[in-house]
């Protein structure tokens, strides 16, 4: 009696799974996007050539930038004039010291990261986070080239950044299609280059930058485990504390960066207070 208690217990089990597996793996299936997932990104960043940017100047050092640098006969140091017309700002990289034969464009290079991250799926909707941490090649300059004729660049670039975002999403099947956004923060780290060899230059400034992402994107659910994309994102930061102050040297008392009745010296900053860059990425992720 008892073996057959035991053999009818074994039936109704092995039934139970029976009816049970084919359900909780459709249920799976229904929500391919459900759940936790750690994958990377490869890319290629795009810095937009910030057309109108110059280097300003803080004559007085009284923390406000926009003076005109003069010299010693009262014209302006970086307006062309018909005897030295290479003078000006371009919102690029010097490659000689006057502005009509040598200004680069800002240089697009690669970008890649980690991710982990965690969707919930309702239905066909679907929100989650992601966590980023990587590094963008991209570099973002602008020169000013002075009559002496010399020239003066400014450069950024990204040592790593990250980010924090959420998603919202609809998917069709096995294809979702998102929108992300969130906070992110980059160390930017800046440089300063200059042909002028007789003042003294000294930088200063903070790395730390904050900003934010955001874009959107596919991704294809390609196995039970496994999904690829294609996302686009766009990169802002807030970097605005770097400085570049331009002190006598060996120069004479009649340069302009030090000509009284200020003779302390002058301060250089950018006109582009952010950092910007376009992102397309190619993504791939494992699916727990």
């Amino acid at each position: 009696m008892r073996t057959k208690t035991f053999s009818l217990a074994a039936v109704l089990l092995a039934g139970s799974f029976a009816i049970v597996s084919p359900a909780m793996a459709q249920e799976a299936d229904d929500k391919p996007f459900n759940g936790l997932y750690v994958g990377g990104t490869v890319g290629f960043d795009a810095q937009p050539n910030d057309r109108g940017s110059t280097v300003l100047f803080d004559r007085n050092l009284d923390g406000r930038f926009g003076d005109t640098v003069v010299t010693s006969g009262g014209d302006n140091a970086f307006a062309a004039t018909a005897a030295q017309p290479g003078a000006g700002f371009c919102n690029g990289r010097a490659t000689s010291t006057g502005l009509l034969t040598g200004c680069t464009n800002d240089k697009d290079n690669i970008s890649y990261s980690g991710r982990i991250g965690f969707d919930k799926q309702f239905n066909h909707v679907v929100l989650g986070v992601v966590g980023e941490f990587g590094k963008s090649e991209v570099r973002d300059s602008v020169s000013a080239f002075s009559t002496t004729p010399a020239s003066y660049t400014l450069t950024r670039k990204v040592d790593y950044n990250a980010n924090l975002r959420a998603r919202a999403g609809y998917a069709f099947d096995k294809t979702l299609f998102y929108a992300t956004g969130g906070g992110a923060y980059a160390k930017i780290n800046s440089t300063f280059e200059t042909t002028n060899t007789a003042n003294a230059f000294a930088t200063s400034g903070k790395k730390d930058a904050w900003g934010f992402v955001a874009g959107g994107g596919v991704e294809q659910k390609l196995g039970k485990h496994f999904s690829i994309g294609l996302e686009y994102l766009y990169n802002q930061y807030k970097d605005g504390d770097y400085r570049v102050r331009a002190t006598q040297g060996t120069a004479p008392v009649t340069n302009p960066f030090v000509l009284a009745p200020n003779t302390a010296g002058t301060d250089f900053a950018r006109s582009d207070r952010f950092f910007r860059w376009h992102s397309v990425r190619a993504t791939a992720q494992f699916r727990f």
